[in-house]
């Protein structure tokens, strides 16, 4: 069944209450998805650095060192802070995929959960409510932000299987629904240098996304491509560093419910999500149409 949430900002001063506003849109669909959940939170850069969010079922060894051993392969500093079973690591831009490769090659039971300026993705086993509290969602500031509660029907509920998956740089997408041509698209995507984590059809779906832009496409012309290539019901919420789309398919079977104001945009796949935001009973909702792209992008 699944749940999704996301709310991108337009107002500045929203900002340091997007993660108890986001907290309390997830609560809300736990029922959807008990299995497991995550989220994706575009929070402020730090200008010329760059975070890679790690995961470790061995947190307290693992991380141990970790920035330090980091920091003497890239021959510059690295920092380490650790939330709960997750870490972000911070390194100079130009050495971000250093560091990731060097946390490949020597620390194999870590894995990435994400890289890029803004983005930091949290996701564990659990239900979405205590996983929510343990990463401290509430207390996070940022942008705009997608999170995701998982009830799963192919395939096994683990961390790396629960979702927002996180294929590009500042990129991240969540799913509710089925692809059917996930596996014929996957060796495609391999063939031209994708790699993959899981066998989540997610995965492939955010991988999709990924080599599209790395074709020259933004967001909204990846998700507009994705109608003929992808087969298949699904409700896609997309996040990258400036921007947030939605896209459902042809037939639109996946329950979707979108709100805008001044102040924020809003998704949640069911009403109740959104009734406790601000000014909701002002807002325009709508349910988003089959095979219709809605974007929006952040103004410097």
């Amino acid at each position: 069944m699944c749940g999704i949430v996301g709310l991108f900002l337009k107002n500045k001063e929203l900002e340091p209450k997007l993660g108890s506003m986001l907290t309390t849109m997830l609560a809300t669909m736990c029922e959807r998805g008990p299995d497991s959940a995550g989220f994706a939170v575009y929070g402020a850069p730090e200008a010329g650095k760059a975070k890679i969010t790690l995961q470790s079922p061995n947190p307290d060894t693992d991380f141990a060192g970790l920035a330090d051993a980091v920091s003497k392969v890239i021959c510059a500093p690295a920092k380490l802070v650790v939330k709960s079973t997750h870490a972000v690591l911070t390194v100079p831009s130009s050495k971000a995929d250093e560091a990731r490769a060097a946390v490949r090659a020597n620390h194999p039971a870590i894995r990435v959960m994400s890289q890029g300026e803004e983005i930091e993705i949290y996701k564990e086993v659990g239900y979405p409510t205590e996983v929510s509290k343990r990463f401290d969602l509430e207390h996070m500031a940022g942008t705009h932000a997608i999170a995701h509660t998982r009830m799963a029907t192919e395939s096994a509920v683990t961390t790396m299987g629960a979702h927002p998956f996180s294929t590009g740089p500042d990129q991240c997408l969540v799913h509710n629904g089925s692809l059917s041509n996930h596996n014929s698209l996957r060796r495609e995507l391999k063939r031209d240098g994708m790699t993959f984590e899981t066998e989540n059809d997610t995965e492939v779906a955010a991988a999709y996304l990924s080599w599209r832009m790395k074709q020259g496409m933004n967001l909204g012309e990846a998700l507009e491509k994705s109608l003929d290539d992808l087969d298949g019901f699904f409700t896609f919420v997309v996040g990258t560093k400036d921007g947030f789309g939605v896209i459902r398919d042809p037939i639109a079977c996946k329950p979707a419910v979108m709100a805008e104001t001044d102040d924020y945009v809003a998704f949640g796949s069911e009403y109740r999500a959104l009734a406790n935001l601000p000014n909701i009973d002002k807002a325009r909702v709508w349910e988003p149409e089959p095979s219709t792209v809605y974007f929006w992008e952040r103004k410097h």
